[in-house]
């Protein structure tokens, strides 16, 4: 069977060129043949990137546009573009069954309006979240959401943690991950009435482990498999520890050639330093996938490199031989009985 996938050509900081090179590089790496891409956008543009790589453009087909949409694009004005721009196309493929999966590092907020209207959400979801998976001391991570939903109700909490407990299973190979609601504090009495309200909910589930409040460092600590939290806060942490990443690879990088006894311990170390390095870096945890929906789209970062973008595509591909949709209405199951219960104590 062809795995095939959508591809946003325009969207990100660069546009075509990381798009295509991404897909260039996942296409190689592949063990999965039988991949093929649709490419959505400016087809000059496309085809100047493509013709650089033969064995991508015998896998290729590019569907042209005049409208786009850009990083300054209001979500508003991306679904009055509806099906017509670069990225309603390549989510409307996925709607129409012509795509396993789509893929974009464009416009965050356009992407999630309109794969919300295209694509539509599962029973029992209100809003779509962002999660992604971070290096820990423990291993890894799950943590969500990440800039979707600035506002979130306790409902909204629960609903991501059933997500994101799901797809733990699913990436981390977990057989019962545990699960966090991220606080200002451990203490039971701590946090706002949503998020204590979210926890008393939590609890309610039988077959959900969850262990409660964690704080901020517990995400690195790896306290929990699984990180939950609303979208505002979420983006924040996301940020701040990809800067503390690049703050102490500075730092490190600077240590290390001030001195010749500093370039001679990089030099006996260097395979140890490569390692770390590539633990840290982020283009190897790029490709977030909008849990909720009934198709899957997933988003890179807008200012990665082909290497990144080859990772989300990476992780699209992994998603679409999955069948990690129907865990994820499983687990939802177990937030309306959840919720029964809290209705019956009222």
């Amino acid at each position: 069977m062809t795995t095939i996938l959508a591809l946003d050509a325009m969207g990100g900081d660069i546009g075509p060129k990381v798009v295509v090179e991404g897909a260039a590089m996942a296409l190689s790496r592949s063990t999965q043949r039988s991949l093929s891409f649709l490419l959505f956008g400016d087809k000059t543009l496309i085809q100047a990137e493509l013709d650089k790589f033969p064995d991508l453009r015998q896998k290729s087909t590019i569907i042209h546009t005049d409208i786009l949409i850009t990083n300054d694009t209001k979500p508003a004005a991306a679904v009055r573009m509806g099906r017509k721009s670069n990225l309603g196309m390549a989510v409307d493929a996925v709607a129409k069954g012509q795509a396993h999966a789509v893929v974009s590092a464009g416009n965050t907020g356009a992407y999630m309006a309109l794969s919300k209207i295209l694509l539509k959400t599962l029973k029992g979801i209100d809003r779509p979240a962002i999660p992604a998976v971070m290096p820990t001391i423990k291993g890894k991570t799950v943590v969500l959401d990440l800039g979707a939903n600035i506002d979130c109700s306790a409902e909204n909490l629960v609903q991501f943690a059933l997500m994101g407990e799901a797809f733990s299973r699913q990436i981390l190979n977990l057989e019962h991950p545990s699960v966090g609601l991220l606080n200002i504090g451990s203490e039971d009495l701590k946090g706002n009435a949503t998020v204590q309200k979210a926890a008393q909910l939590l609890k309610d589930i039988q077959d959900l482990n969850f262990s409660g409040f964690v704080e901020g460092n517990d995400i690195t600590a790896g306290t929990t498999d699984v990180v939950v939290t609303d979208g505002f806060s979420g983006n924040i942490v996301l940020k701040a520890i990809e800067g503390a990443a690049h703050l102490f690879k500075h730092l490190l990088e600077k240590s290390l050639s001030s001195s010749w006894l500093g370039k001679l311990g990089y030099l006996l170390a260097r395979s140890c330093f490569k390692e770390f390095k590539a633990r840290i870096d982020p283009r190897f945890y790029n490709g977030a996938v909008f849990l909720g929906l009934k198709h899957i789209a997933v988003k890179s970062h807008g200012g990665t490199d082909s290497i990144g973008f080859a990772n989300a595509i990476h992780v699209a591909v992994q998603m679409a031989e999955s069948n990690l949709i129907d865990k994820i209405e499983q687990r939802l199951n177990l937030m309306a009985n959840a919720e029964s219960s809290i209705l019956d104590h009222a």
